[in-house]
């Protein structure tokens, strides 16, 4: 006779493996999903993968022909190989594509911070104004960065003034000032990401808890700024009524959210 704990541990071991199979089932469908969109934008993304292939099976295929003397094995190892190339460059071009649409939409840097990959701590939208410019604030092994969005003229003593308010409680920590745009000494929407992984590490694990923390007890003792989107708003929205929902909201706060690994 099977022990109820057998019997749990066969249960729970059958669930496990049913969301596995549905999670990679799910991941699938995305993946399709955001291949058949990219498609129709994209009309020579079909023609570069398919050359990706071509190109990496018959380099295999040579070298395997003129170095081991086999053509066979190596044709289906760079055809394996090509694939895989095929899929890095559909991947970046995806990529490519998402940040182009968000560029230049309010909320856009706030999104693509909201979903670096790594140890980083969110806060989006610390200060703003009604005409969605907003400042962003980052906490990671460079220390504290800042990223501002929106008019530059705005922007910049928007973040000159959070800095100061900061500077006062995170003592010789470095704080790092961002702006997103296409302008001079502005960085790109979609470089945006690699710029800031490419900061030295300054702290800890620790110390960042701790800063996070600390930027938290000071955010609870002033006001926020006006909400933001959560992603780029999209281009057909009215700006007048989405600030007027930012007037009304000003205040209310905004979540904060750690980047998932």
């Amino acid at each position: 006779m099977a022990k109820p704990s057998d019997n749990t541990s066969k249960e729970a071991k059958k669930a496990a493996k049913a969301a596995r199979k549905a999670a990679s089932k799910q991941q699938r469908q995305q993946i399709w999903q955001a291949f058949t969109m990219q498609r129709k934008d994209d009309k020579a993304l079909i023609p570069l993968m398919i050359a990706v292939i071509v190109v990496v099976a018959a380099a295999f295929a040579l070298f395997g022909k003129f170095v081991f003397g086999g053509l066979w094995f190596m044709l289906v190892l760079g055809i394996l190989f090509g694939i895989l190339g095929a899929f890095i460059l559909f991947s970046r071009r995806v990529s490519k594509s998402v940040y182009k649409k968000a560029e230049g939409q309010p909320g856009a840097a706030g999104w693509a911070i909201g979903n670096m990959r790594g140890q980083w701590r969110v806060q989006q939208a610390v200060v703003g104004t009604t005409q969605l410019d907003a400042v962003h604030r980052v906490i990671g092994k460079p220390g504290i960065i800042l990223v501002g969005e929106g008019s530059a003229t705005r922007v910049r003593p928007l973040m000159s003034q959070e800095k100061k308010k900061i500077a006062r409680v995170v003592g010789t920590t470095p704080i790092y000032e961002i702006v997103v745009g296409n302008g001079e000494g502005e960085v790109p929407l979609s470089k945006l990401e690699s710029h800031i992984k490419k900061l030295p590490g300054n702290i800890s694990k620790e110390q960042m808890e701790s800063l996070d923390g600390r930027l938290a007890a000071l955010k609870s003792k002033g006001a926020s700024g006006p909400a933001m989107p959560k992603g780029p708003m999209p281009k057909g929205a009215k700006m007048k009524n989405v600030a007027r929902t930012a007037r009304r909201r000003g205040g209310a706060g905004t979540g904060t959210g750690d980047s998932k690994g």
